[in-house]
């Protein structure tokens, strides 16, 4: 067996059946006894949306790859090849620091490039599909590498095919996104256009490295630290609703933050549901829900998946009573 207590966020004690780490694209063919049944597989990377089992009786694939460069360049985009064993915010980072605009929304997110197109990751009104131009993986059926386009990957709000999958079918093997040449900031989320360092910048002077610094002080104000308190980030996602049912709703809540979607549909803050209810700070044994960020369940030490499931479902359960609204688990249960 071997440990996967370092590798989650939550900081949940677990075990593997078999670990299996790669490094170079070219391991696969020496990992190929280990791929051969998706139901025996579990492929992980860098732990930030898991929530797991005591034991995971499954051989677990952690992806470790690594390598960021400007692939090509197209009349409007710059084409930047990521490999999945990178870190996201790295990612950022990296393309910040050479000017290259579009993903400076999304800094701060813990995990893996190779994890982003599983949850379709987004924040402050960017959406990894928005920018994405091909994915390289590894079919687990046909054990070859293929390439994928968004339109075959199955995306909507914190989902694709990936994640829809009751077995894994494909290794993600590297991300490439388009960057547009002509950028423009995205500024329609209400703390981004709260923040007043970003007020301050003349218009024509705004460049992504002051979006990417405004989204890592907001995020760093609200959100806790996993080396310093462990969580898996936003544990409920954020509901998408009838316009009829969000009428309802802020009639009788009228501060209830409403978000319409391009659907008709509209999206509700699950963080304020929760914390409408007493949540925000609350504990309950090993676990709780974050004291700044009612969205965010934290591990207080020696938490196992079984004390987090009964706090994740008592807050289902409020909400959905109080609220009519039902919340779904971001992160994923394993084993």
């Amino acid at each position: 067996m071997s440990s996967l207590t370092a590798l989650n966020t939550l900081g949940l004690t677990s075990q593997a059946q078999t670990l299996l780490v790669l490094n170079e694209l070219h391991e696969l063919e020496e990992f190929r006894p280990y791929l051969g049944a998706a139901s025996d597989l579990f492929v992980l990377g860098g732990g930030s949306n898991l929530v797991l089992a005591p034991q995971v009786h499954k051989n677990v694939l952690r992806v470790a790859t690594r390598g960021i460069s400007i692939r090509a360049e197209t009349a409007q985009h710059y084409l930047v090849e990521a490999a999945a064993g990178e870190s996201w915010h790295g990612l950022v980072t990296w393309c910040v620091e050479r000017g290259l605009g579009g993903v400076e929304n999304l800094a701060l997110i813990p995990g893996t490039v190779g994890a982003a197109p599983v949850q379709n990751i987004g924040a402050y009104g960017v959406e990894l599909d928005q920018r994405l131009h091909q994915l390289q993986v590894y079919d687990l059926q046909q054990h070859k590498i293929i390439t994928l386009t968004p339109a075959e990957c199955g995306f909507s709000y914190r989902h694709s095919m990936f994640k829809a999958s009751t077995f894994p079918h494909w290794i993600i093997l590297s991300v490439t996104l388009a960057l547009p040449k002509q950028w423009r900031a995205v500024l329609s989320y209400p703390d981004l256009r709260a923040d007043t360092s970003l007020a301050n910048v003349a218009p024509q002077q705004l460049q992504p490295y002051h979006v990417f610094e405004a989204v890592c002080r907001i995020r760093q104000r609200k959100l806790p630290d996993p080396l310093v308190l462990p969580n898996a980030g936003s544990f409920f996602k954020n509901p998408v609703v009838a316009p009829a049912l969000a009428q309802r709703l802020v009639q009788r809540w009228p501060e209830l933050p409403l978000y319409p979607q391009a659907s008709g549909q509209v999206k509700l803050a699950a963080g304020w549901l929760i914390d409408q209810l007493g949540w925000k700070g609350k504990r309950v044994g090993p676990v709780g829900m974050h004291e700044r960020q009612a969205l965010v369940l934290v591990n207080y030490g020696q938490a196992t998946a079984d004390d987090v499931q009964r706090l994740a479902t008592e807050i289902k359960q409020q909400v959905a009573a109080t609220f009519g609204v039902h919340l779904e688990q971001e992160p994923v249960n394993v084993g």
